[in-house]
């Protein structure tokens, strides 16, 4: 009988009493977190648990302010993204990061040292692997999974015994991640340590050998995969649920421009039948004046591109869509701006923001993009000193630069810029990333006073508590697809987890949620 290989005990890599800390918020709280060789790791958690944080620790993008890390036994103390090439780790991004225009080959060789440029390396490689890439092919004729096997031969090009998998399979199809997996599981067999991120519970049970869960910058849960069912890991990544209670409203009353401050009948104000475009199929729902609809979900669930397609950013393949008793579906973003339907988008400095303008010029941006090209500087002064008093907004001066406000003070501006062009409909998407517990409970009472102006609220949010303590109904998306109306009283924390990543079917925990009312 042939003898078996000693099975190592050397980690790959060892994160010991890692923390980190930004504006004096803990990030990351004492993670302990180890890779063995040949091992798939997968990290779990929600949006905001400290998964990139740590990460990009890994892979030397960030320094940690407190513990260690160990690579191959051996401490390596101030880690840069070079240092971390060297010591074997390579990150590979959700979303590859390919010159489209260049061969696949010579994407995989870019700016690799001459001696690690081998062409017969590169063969015993894809040999290895099993995969058969057109080497002379422009990148951009590559299907995604194929995208995703550049990225990973260029670590393994660049002798990486540590890959990070960032959410590998949130573009691919079934096929594709089939695919995706034969090659991991082929990196496997080769030494090859793997940190898998992911939000597909199914995934993760038939990949990885080891299983941690983040929540508020901790580890809640960490073994092998075995050990654990959906129920388990639902349970560990749902947040812990506080007061359900609002705080009290500390700020002025804000009127909106052009709202009535009084309380109608709750007439359909967006109406969305059977809507499917990029990322998202078949969609039905409607949100009322005086309502908020919050949409839960994970990354990769279709919600984003939802929004963006229903205010004009991507476009519609098929259902109907009014405002109003208005089609909208052929309607120019300009036009559904005009029509009353505003969006306040997730990225606050890539996508809403002029972070090189002063402050007064964000304010009136869209509402003077309705009907002219230029701004009135004492009418915007007066505007920002309006959003000023009521929402409590921090700053020297209303010439100061956007990019120079604290993140909850950019995203209060970023508000005051969306109720200042009248909506109708307000969708916004994560209102309260990134802020601290001040200018959240401020935002809270913000979006509960816009409401009672009769505005409909479109919440999407990958917290669920969130969800559960502002929505009047909610919503459910996983893989594109969208669960029925469900009351907030109907629809626990944990169904909403469950729903979101797959554990429980949209139309199974629909059912529980009418049993239960």
């Amino acid at each position: 009988m042939m003898a078996q290989p000693p099975i190592p005990t050397t980690p790959l890599l060892g994160a010991h009493h890692i923390s980190k800390q930004y504006s004096g918020v803990a990030v990351l709280k004492n993670i302990e977190f180890i890779l063995m060789p040949g091992q798939v790791h997968a990290l779990l958690g929600g949006n905001g648990a400290g998964k990139s944080t740590l990460m990009k620790i890994f892979a030397g993008v960030v320094s940690p302010d407190s513990g260690s890390l160990c690579i191959r036994g051996e401490h390596c103390d101030r880690l840069t993204p070079a240092r971390a090439h060297q010591q074997g780790i390579y990150l590979v991004p959700q979303e590859p990061m390919l010159f489209p225009n260049m061969t696949v080959k010579e994407n995989i060789l870019f700016r690799l040292p001459r001696h690690q440029a081998d062409g017969k390396k590169l063969r015993v490689l894809l040999e290895g692997l099993g995969c058969n890439l057109p080497m002379q092919a422009a990148a951009s004729t590559l299907e995604v999974a194929d995208q995703q096997l550049v990225e990973i031969l260029r670590g393994l090009m660049r002798d990486a015994r540590i890959l990070i998998l960032d959410e590998p399979t949130a573009s691919l199809t079934p096929i594709e991640t089939q695919r995706l997996f034969q090659q991991v599981r082929g990196l496997k067999q080769q030494g090859v340590g793997i940190v898998f991120i992911s939000h597909k519970l199914p995934e993760v049970h038939a990949l990885a050998d080891w299983i941690s869960v983040m929540r508020d910058g901790a580890i809640t849960l960490s073994g092998p995969s075995g050990q654990f069912d959906s129920d388990a890991l639902i349970q560990a990544i749902a947040p812990v649920v506080h007061d359900t209670g609002l705080p009290a409203a500390q700020k002025m009353w804000l009127d909106l421009p052009g709202q009535k401050n009084t309380t109608a009948a709750r007439l359909p104000v967006l109406e969305v039948e059977r809507l499917s475009g990029e990322g998202f199929k078949e969609v039905s729902f409607s949100v009322h004046a005086g309502e908020i609809v919050g949409l839960a979900g994970v990354v990769g669930a279709g919600r984003t591109e939802l929004a963006e397609s229903l205010y004009g950013l991507r476009p519609i393949s098929g259902g109907r869509l009014h405002l109003e008793g208005r089609d909208i579906g052929g309607l120019a973003l300009r036009e559904r701006l005009a029509a009353g339907l505003v969006y306040l988008p997730e990225d606050r400095q890539a996508s809403g923001l002029y972070l090189d303008a002063p402050l007064y010029w964000n304010t009136g941006a869209l509402a003077a993009g309705r009907t002219q090209w230029w701004l009135h500087p004492r009418k915007e002064l007066a505007t920002l000193e309006r959003y000023h008093r009521a929402l409590g907004i921090k700053y020297a001066h209303a010439d100061q630069l956007v990019r120079t406000l604290s993140g909850g003070n950019q995203q209060k501006l970023l508000i005051a810029k969306c109720l200042e062009a009248q909506p109708r409909l307000l969708i916004v998407d994560e209102p309260t990333r990134g802020v601290d517990v001040s200018a959240r409970a401020d935002i809270y009472q913000l979006l509960l006073n816009v409401v009672r102006q009769n505005v409909a609220l479109l919440l999407i949010s990958s917290d669920p508590e969130e969800i559960a303590l502002l929505a009047d109904r909610v919503l459910v998306m996983h893989q594109g697809l969208m669960s029925a109306p469900m009351d907030r009283g109907t629809v626990s924390v944990e169904q909403m987890m469950a729903m979101a990543f797959g554990s429980l079917s949209t139309r199974q925990a629909t059912m529980e949620a009418v049993t239960n009312a």
